[in-house]
Order: C-alpha cells, then sequence, then structure tokens
C-alpha cells in the first residue's frame, strides 16, 4: 500500500506544481489547449478577468503542490496536515463530481483527474492511517 500512495500522491503534487506553473504563465495557450477556448475570442474586459482568475486559481494550484511537497512528512506523520491535505484533495474531486450535473459532460481527459484525485484520497488515506499511527500522529 505504501508503494501505491506514493505513486497517487507524487502523481497528484507534481501534476499540480507543473499545471500551477504552466497555467499561471501561459494561461491563453492553456485556456487553448485544455479548455479548447480561444480566450481572444472574448470581449477584452472578459478575457483579462478570465484570465486573472485563471492565473490566480493555477498559483493557489502550485501553492498547494509546493506545501505538499515541502510538508509530504508531516502529511504521512501529523494528523493536521494529514487532514488537510486529504480535504483538499477529497474537494476537488467533489467539485469536478458536482460539476457533472450542473455543467454537464467535460473533455474525456478531466476523468482521469477525476479518477486520480477520487482514488489518490482512498489509497493516501487507508496507507496513512497506519502511518498516522505509527508516529503517534493520531491524537487531534
Amino acid at each position: 500500500m505504501r508503494q501505491l500512495a506514493a505513486v497517487f500522491f507524487y502523481a497528484y503534487v507534481i501534476t499540480l506544481v507543473a499545471a500551477g506553473v504552466w497555467g499561471t504563465f501561459f494561461a491563453t495557450v492553456d485556456h487553448r489547449m485544455l479548455l479548447q477556448l480561444d480566450v481572444a475570442a472574448l470581449p477584452r474586459l472578459t478575457a483579462a478577468s478570465v484570465l486573472s482568475q485563471y492565473r490566480f486559481l493555477r498559483a493557489i494550484e502550485f501553492g498547494f503542490g509546493a506545501f505538499a511537497l515541502i510538508f509530504r512528512k508531516e502529511i504521512y506523520s501529523l494528523r493536521s496536515f494529514n487532514q488537510l491535505f486529504l480535504s483538499t484533495m477529497l474537494f476537488g474531486g467533489i467539485a469536478r463530481l458536482i460539476s457533472l450535473p450542473i455543467d454537464g459532460q467535460p473533455l474525456w481527459f478531466f476523468y482521469i483527474f477525476l479518477g486520480v484525485e477520487m482514488v489518490g484520497v482512498v489509497v493516501i488515506f487507508i496507507h496513512t492511517r497506519s502511518t498516522l499511527a505509527a508516529t503517534n500522529g493520531s491524537p487531534r
């Protein structure tokens, strides 16, 4: 279980860091590639607002990924770090699930992101129950 948890952890976290940096600095290209959206076709004010918010969210994505890399030992040993990491990861997956009936079907690769997030949360949760207990991280 340890190796499987590590695969999901690093796949998720490295994706956060890479996507965060890429989307922050190359938002218009990212919109075209990832969302099939030509931001230049939007009214100027709308485009600037969409890009500003998108860059902000991608920077937050990078920050969470960097946080997880820096505090990976704490995520696996301290309950507060573990709960923050897993709840954030889970909430991202829940947001995608909420989006399905409200917004409709996304492009195919968003289902891969959803799968990695949801399976990863479960695998990391199961694995860290033993690592938290082993490091005395179980008390609240």
